[in-house]
């Protein structure tokens, strides 16, 4: 199948996979400032980077949400402190939802 002949949004995805991440070791004053930055201006410290060498950053559509990964001994955890089943993941997600409005609540 020839590149022209690709959907669109496939298209897009073959020139992201030519892309090449490049990584930055920087002190964590210097890290701190980016990511801050980013955060005041609602974007990611990726695209504050492309912002700052005057490259185009592309609007993406904007997800409000954040994430954690939690291993199985994490969800143990978490069922024995919510008194929960351990099976009972969504009522977990929904304990650590409320632990977390309270943090932002008591801030």
């Amino acid at each position: 199948m020839s590149k022209s002949s690709l959907p669109p949004h496939w298209q897009q995805n073959q020139k992201a996979a030519k892309a090449t991440q490049v990584a930055f070791d920087l002190d964590e004053k210097f890290q701190y400032s980016i990511r801050k930055a980013a955060l005041d201006a609602g974007v990611s410290p990726s695209d504050q980077i492309r912002d700052i060498l005057g490259l185009t950053v592309t609007k993406r559509p904007k997800r409000p949400r954040l994430t954690v990964s939690l291993s199985n001994d994490d969800y143990a955890r978490l069922a024995e402190k919510y008194q929960l089943p351990i099976d009972a993941q969504l009522e977990i997600k929904k304990q650590v939802l409320n632990d977390l409005v309270q943090f932002v609540d008591e801030t």
